[in-house]
């Protein structure tokens, strides 16, 4: 009896001692944390740093934040041109973990940002921030001017694309396998868990995929404004028409000039909906559609109303199929 228990506390020693083994990891933000926890299930749990409703574009990192990330042994993130506020903590605090920066996977397909028209001229700054980047001679093109206003020839450096590459299944796919691969490199004895749910993760995103198609085909070609320019991926695989956008940086408040340039352009349009996000100010898009037919309605592309977690991609994607139809249907 004494020998049983004494194999019974070595066996939960062991159990312990391998469940240990599992890799610390936290990831920045909510879309690419569900992936991250879709091949990570059954090993282990990732840590979010930008949780609830928060923005990467406007967040600052807490100390619980800086903590997590001088802990882990893996680091998944879009890169600086998502998620600047984390780009410094990452050369002081993360120098012996793993930092995967998810917009270099291969096989993506990258965008760069519109600008000018109904799609604001985006700021540039020498700090950079969600959609910055270094600014040259070249760039200096009147920004203090109305928003419409942009250049024909503009010089893009790293980060000039649009990094909401998941909104995109395709790109969620390829992201996923950079995922996986660095997982089982640094994890080898884990490999084979990282594989199988690889597996399933891609066939789960394949069956959303003709889901979102067939939901939204019947209003594919209803002309709609967003908040800001964030749905180019979603656009572009699904065929969607995204005429314009209220801002570019939705951490920079568009001046009155602007607003009322978009007001035009829903009337000019005939736009059948413009669309908020939960995180920025609702009442812009009420002044935006005055005066004129459009619906208003609201898209959230990084999840900021949604439980994180595994199902966090799939909840966000059919979230933005659903509210499209919905408000585009009605219009």
């Amino acid at each position: 009896m004494k020998a049983r228990a004494l194999f019974l506390a070595s066996s939960i020693l062991l159990s312990a001692s391998a469940a240990a083994a599992a890799p610390e990891v936290v990831v920045s933000i909510k879309p690419i944390h569900s992936l991250v926890a879709s091949i990570m299930k059954g090993v282990g749990e990732p840590k979010l740093i930008v949780e609830g409703a928060a923005s990467p574009h406007t967040f600052t990192m807490k100390p619980s934040n800086a903590r997590a990330v001088e802990g882990a042994d893996m680091v998944f993130w879009m890169g600086p041109g998502m998620e600047a506020f984390l780009k410094k903590p990452l050369e002081a605090l993360a120098s012996d973990a793993t930092v995967v920066e998810l917009d270099d996977a291969e096989g993506l397909t990258k965008l760069p940002f519109r600008e000018g028209g109904a799609f604001e001229a985006h700021e540039h700054d020498d700090e950079g921030h969600g959609h910055g980047h270094e600014k040259t001679a070249e760039d200096d093109h009147g920004h203090d001017d109305h928003a419409g206003e942009a250049a024909e020839d503009h010089h893009h450096d790293h980060g000039e694309f649009d990094t909401h590459l998941w909104l995109d299944p395709m790109n969620a796919k390829a992201m996923a396998a950079a995922i996986e691969k660095a997982l089982a490199e640094a994890d080898p004895e884990n490999a084979e868990a990282y594989a199988a749910n690889l597996v399933s993760l891609n066939d789960r995103i394949d069956a959303l995929d003709k889901e979102i198609a067939e939901m939204i085909a019947p209003v594919e070609e209803k002309p709609f404004v967003v908040f800001h320019d964030a749905y180019q991926y979603f656009e572009d695989h699904y065929g969607v028409r995204v005429v314009g956008s209220i801002t570019v940086s939705p951490e920079v408040v568009p001046g009155a000039e602007r607003v009322q340039e978009i007001r035009q352009k829903v009337q000019e349009l005939d736009a059948a909906c413009v669309f908020a996000e939960p995180q920025f100010e609702p009442k812009l898009i009420q002044v935006v559609t005055e005066g004129t037919d459009a619906r208003s309605g609201t898209l959230d592309p990084e999840g900021a109303t949604l439980t994180e977690g595994p199902d966090l991609y799939f909840d966000l994607m059919r979230s933005i199929a659903t509210n499209l139809k919905a408000c585009l249907s009605a219009a």
